[in-house]
């Protein structure tokens, strides 16, 4: 198997400065009635951030610090940081383990620990939605095949086959902000997609979910709306969404340790159960893998997330660890892609999009794959009416999950979180990108990881000496 078989030969910002009126001029208001929000207004003053200046290891001491002590308190197994600033990346780190010893290794016998690599692939479950499904959406809108303020029943006629007038109002934009009305996470019940991937029936059951509240009226984080939108997108493009973003996103900017992992293109040593892959060496290996698939030598790298707890009594992968299989429940039934989460990769393939989106809203050269209009429509406030929660197109701006901001970057910063540990936050005023990336998930009960990024975010901005700190 050659190394080639293994993978598809593959602002002015609220609170930020992206450019000077002199280097980008003056862009259009990017909220939908053009009127400033109280917000926005008052980050105007905010304070500029310092220039950068060159720091080393000893500045990130509180990083370390921070990353330890939480895999020392058992918070999690271990972590991949990267902080990226002025164009470089000024930290990448490994912490701590990818599996702790005793459990199962890749052959399903108890190993020792693997230490965490920085080259670790992670499931970065609802990340996925920013940097492929919204990226790739407004890919569309570019090229005139969608509008963002066009009801979704233009596009998904069966999200509303009896004209319901609530469901007709339901637009692009607020799936992409979250303000659809939707209800949050797809109905799992019943035998769907546990024996076998059954996509279709996924879809099905998102074109048919409740739209629970006023659609515009409040910020209402739903997952559905994402698996509505990677529909939406399947259904213009004609690829699959792994097919697609792989061509759009990740080629462009060099992401080649970018992955979905859909259980039915597995190639080389494995075995499936139900709706997931596990490494088998007793089953033979193949001489090269065809094209569109991967191969399960990739599974040495990922970091395993936790059990599969999904359904006992009908789940043949039920009680089973979770390695190279998205964790997600609804991703995972409906074979390992979706427009709401089924993307992994590694810390540094972030960095690439990271910093590639950054000079896009600066105006510097970037092989970023939106104009820089597009750009600041992600990650400046879209949410239509004043929901008191701000969400671009795809990014999170100010709402219950900035944690990962911490207490320095400004509100008009922007990122997501991920449920199976892993966070991007982004700060265009300073060229500035924290990633945190972990299987926090794989520890039973441990917290979520957005409020250690938030602290990772924080000392990283204090070594930079960004905004005063």
């Amino acid at each position: 198997m050659t190394a080639a078989g293994s993978r598809l030969t593959r602002l002015w910002a609220v609170g930020t400065i992206v450019c000077t009126l002199a280097s980008c001029g003056q862009p259009p208001d990017p909220s939908p009635t053009g009127d400033p929000s109280p917000a926005r207004v008052a980050a105007a003053s905010a304070p500029r951030p310092a220039a950068a200046r060159i720091v080393g290891p000893a500045e990130f001491a509180p990083v370390y610090h921070l990353v330890e002590a939480a895999v020392a308190a058992g918070r999690l197994p271990g972590a991949v940081v990267q902080v990226g600033h002025g164009g470089e990346v000024v930290l990448r780190r490994a912490f701590g383990s990818r599996k702790l010893t005793g459990e199962p290794g890749l052959d399903g016998s108890p190993s020792p620990a693997e230490p965490m690599t920085e080259d670790t692939i992670f499931d970065l479950a609802s990340l996925t939605k920013p940097l492929t499904t919204a990226t790739a959406i407004l890919r569309l809108h570019e090229d005139g095949l969608v509008r963002l303020d066009e009801p979704v029943q233009t596009y998904l006629p069966d999200f509303n086959p009896d004209r319901d007038p609530r469901r007709a109002r339901v637009t692009l934009r607020m799936l992409l902000t979250h303000t659809s009305g939707i209800a949050g996470d797809l109905s799992l019940d019943g035998p769907w997609g546990l024996d076998r991937p059954d996509k279709a029936e996924g879809i099905r059951r998102a074109l048919a979910a409740q739209v629970v509240s006023e659609p515009g009226e409040r910020f209402h984080y739903s997952d559905i709306g994402f698996i509505l939108l990677g529909a939406l997108l399947e259904k213009i493009t004609g690829e699959p969404e792994d097919v697609h973003v792989e061509k759009a996103i990740f080629d462009p900017l060099g992401m080649s340790d970018s992955y979905y992992l859909p259980v039915a293109k597995a190639c080389g040593p494995h075995r499936v159960r139900g709706t997931a892959v596990a490494f088998d060496p007793a089953a033979g290996d193949v001489d090269e893998c065809p094209p569109g698939s991967w191969h399960t030598a990739l599974l040495a790298r990922v970091a395993p997330t936790a059990l599969d707890e999904d359904t006992p009594g009908r789940n043949p992968d039920f009680g089973h660890p979770l390695r190279g299989t998205v964790h997600d429940p609804t991703a995972r039934r409906m074979g390992g892609v979706a427009g709401s989460a089924g993307l992994f990769a590694t810390a540094h393939d972030l960095g690439l999009y990271a910093q590639a989106l950054l000079d896009r809203l600066a105006g510097r050269p970037s092989r970023f794959p939106l104009t820089r209009a597009s750009a600041l429509l992600m990650t400046t406030p879209q949410q239509p009416g004043d929901t008191g929660d701000l969400r671009g197109l795809g990014w999170d701006i100010d709402t219950a999950h900035s944690a990962p901001r911490g207490r320095i970057f400004p509100v008009g910063s922007f990122g997501h979180t991920g449920f199976t540990g892993t966070t991007l936050w982004l700060d265009p005023g300073s060229n500035t990108y924290v990633v945190v990336l972990a299987n926090v998930i794989h520890v039973r009960g441990a917290p979520p990881i957005a409020n250690l990024s938030g602290e990772v975010a924080t000392a990283s901005a204090r070594a930079l000496g960004l905004y005063g700190n």
